[in-house]
């Protein structure tokens, strides 16, 4: 099990200058770096103030050469609002000028509102994404390709930048069983994004696709699982309840953007609560917030029902300060991380019977 540091690059205080956002991002993969973790992540969203990234790969590229180990990941590339010619051929420069640290993180979307704005239909993207992967596959394991899809063609076709090492290694996102599918046949890590789960929740995500591994003749064993979570390391309340009440913002927007429900103020999400929401009280007794010896707790109980391999870290939401992400990247790594491995012995060791096997 190894750990990954996530950046959504959202922002709730109207007219927040969106240099400012990827400025703070930058600052946090350059920590999560210094600390060693093992992949930074870069979402991708359209349209509003949710998230001002709408290209993962452009900050991969940016912040290429900026460091040095640290892995980038696209969590994730939003694969049917692209023309799969340009992807192909940006995936293969990020991949490159990281000398190939990309991780690519693929999803078939799940907003309305966006898709829409794109002339996509939703209902078409998990057969686009399908579509795309096997084009991926053959762009990159020969020097030419050509695909004769139901929603892709191409002609004979080089693309021209390559990666390092062929094609990258992919993860995917998305709660769709014939995306899961194909996780289990290629072997692909699966992201849940379970920002407010709590362990029973997640070992009950996990079940569920175990399920779908049996049903392709894979043993449940080779799961691979990467689950994302907030976090923020402080021993002040004043500063704990803040974070969650900007948790709780963030997971307002992405419900409403879901669910079809958004009403927009300008350029901003309005924020209501979402079916089933829980209050700050219920979320501060599971949430990775809090001082390092309840998060560390906190997480080797979610690890011994769910069994993830990787942690996507979020330590940036809503409107909380750059200086407290900043802070909690370094806790984590000095404080929190040596409770897990008192916990739950070799963090290395976890997941790796999985990786073998496959």
């Amino acid at each position: 099990m190894d750990f990954g540091q996530f950046n959504l690059m959202g922002y709730r205080a109207p007219g927040t200058p969106t240099h400012r956002l990827y400025d703070d991002a930058v600052e946090q993969v350059r920590a999560a770096e210094a600390v060693g973790f093992g992949v930074s992540w870069f979402a991708e969203h359209h349209f509003s103030n949710y998230c001002v990234c709408p290209s993962p790969l452009m900050m991969v590229a940016r912040l290429a050469g900026e460091t040095s180990r640290i892995r980038l990941g696209s969590g994730v590339v939003v694969v049917p609002l692209y023309n799969p010619a340009r992807l192909l051929a940006e995936i293969g420069m990020a991949d490159a000028m990281t000398r190939g640290r990309l991780v690519l993180g693929v999803g078939s979307g799940y907003q309305p509102y966006e898709f829409e704005r794109f002339g996509e239909d939703l209902a078409d993207a998990p057969a686009k994404l399908l579509e795309f992967m096997e084009m991926l596959d053959l762009a990159f394991g020969a020097e030419t390709f050509r695909y004769e899809g139901r929603h892709f063609r191409m002609p004979e076709t080089h693309i021209a930048p390559r990666p390092v090492g062929g094609p990258p290694e992919v993860w995917v996102a998305g709660d769709n069983q014939a995306l899961h599918r194909m996780a289990a046949r290629r072997g692909c890590t699966v992201m849940v994004t379970p920002r407010h789960f709590t362990p029973a929740m997640l070992e009950a995500a996990r079940r569920k696709l175990e399920d779908v591994y049996r049903a392709e003749g894979v043993p449940p064993s080779r799961l691979r699982l990467g689950v994302l979570r907030h976090v923020c390391v402080t021993e002040s309340r004043v500063q704990a309840a803040a974070f969650l009440d900007d948790v709780r913002h963030q997971i307002r927007l992405s419900q409403s953007l879901r669910r079809r429900e958004q009403a927009m103020d300008g350029a901003m999400l309005v924020e209501r609560p979402w079916d089933g929401e829980m209050s700050l009280e219920d979320m501060a007794a599971h949430m990775l917030v809090g001082p390092p010896e309840a998060i560390a707790e906190r997480m080797v109980a979610e690890v011994r029902r769910a069994s993830p391999c990787h942690y996507l870290l979020q330590f940036q939401a809503g409107g909380s300060p750059l200086a407290l992400a900043l802070r909690s990247i370094e806790r984590f790594a000095a404080e929190v991380r040596p409770l897990l491995e008192r916990g739950l012995g070799p963090l290395d060791r976890i997941g790796l019977a999985a990786a073998e096997a496959a």
